[in-house]
């Protein structure tokens, strides 16, 4: 029997012209637009909002610092009204009551060191007042007000837990008086002056005259003491010309010193007071500036034989 095959039919050409077909639909439909984004770009509201997001973005950093500078003015306004510093202190005032109220309030200040400068000086300058909380103490101003004080050389001011202030000075040591045209003052070994105040309590210090005195007496006077017939006769020191010494004596005799080789004339001037007795002599006037003789004025004003010296004694 005869095999009978159906032959198929060629699909290539409907194969070929579906692909197109499909294609075509493809194309086509990629190159037509939506038709809702087709009406957002034509919006004018939509184009208004792109519009001011595109200015927001190119202006984003002069807004921000057109408003960090009306912030910054801002506070500055309030600072200067005032009421920041108010609010501000207000807060603090009643924290430091709260710290007052557990127990750290100012009760007690130890004092210490005090010889000439009352107490009621020292706590008025410290500037505390009771209950005043410990925390809120101003120990360099308080320290600094301490200093001011005429009578104070150093001075520490500090906390003691948890209700206490210890004061300790230390007092400037009253060296001689200084007495000028003017008026009369205490001062320092160092020639600074610390008062004015209350000099009859300081008779017996050491009596300093004319200009530079105090800055140059301590050492002078220091030469003095160690011979004790002179300073037991010296009534003042008197600084001459901004250059040498006059000892102001007993019954107003007067020493001249020189202003170089002063030390080996006192030596001299020594000698003259214990072994020759000058001082009870009729004069008014021992004149020790010169290295190798010295000569007297009498109360009549007429100058007495000068008498030579060897090595600062009298022959």
């Amino acid at each position: 029997m005869r095999s009978v095959r159906q032959a198929r039919k060629p699909r290539d050409g409907r194969g070929k012209q579906g692909r197109s077909s499909a294609r075509g639909v493809a194309r086509g439909a990629a190159q037509q637009p939506f038709g809702r984004r087709k009406s957002l770009r034509g919006n004018p509201i939509s184009r208004a909002l792109r519009a001011v997001h595109a200015f927001l973005d190119l202006r984003r950093p002069m807004l921000i610092m057109t408003l960090v500078i009306v912030l910054l003015t801002a506070l500055a306004g309030l600072f200067a009204s005032g009421v920041v510093g108010r609010t501000v202190h207000r807060t603090a005032a009643g924290f430091d009551t709260l710290l007052a109220d557990a127990g750290f309030g100012v009760s007690q200040v130890h004092l210490s060191g005090n010889l000439r400068t009352p107490q009621v000086t020292v706590v008025a300058a410290l500037g505390f007042t009771p209950g005043q909380s410990i925390f809120s103490v101003d120990l360099p101003a308080a320290r600094a007000r301490l200093m001011a004080l005429p009578w104070v050389a150093e001075a520490g001011v500090k906390r003691r837990y948890p209700d206490d202030i210890i004061v300790r000075i230390v007092e400037k040591q009253p060296f001689a008086r200084w007495q000028t045209p003017k008026d009369s003052y205490v001062v320092e070994r160092s020639g600074a002056v610390i008062t004015d105040k209350g000099l009859d309590q300081f008779r017996r210090l050491p009596l300093l005259l004319g200009d530079g005195a105090p800055q140059n007496a301590a050492p002078f006077i220091a030469a003095v003491d160690g011979h004790r017939a002179i300073a037991a006769r010296v009534y003042a020191y008197q600084y001459q010309s901004g250059r040498r010494w006059n000892l102001l004596l007993d019954d107003g005799v007067v020493a001249k010193l020189p202003e170089t080789g002063w030390r080996k004339q006192l030596d001299t001037l020594e000698h003259l007071i214990v072994d020759k007795g000058v001082l009870e002599r009729d004069i008014v006037e021992i004149d020790l500036r010169s290295p190798t003789q010295y000569f007297f004025v009498t109360k009549t004003g007429e100058p007495k034989e000068k008498k030579p010296t060897v090595s600062g004694r009298a022959i």
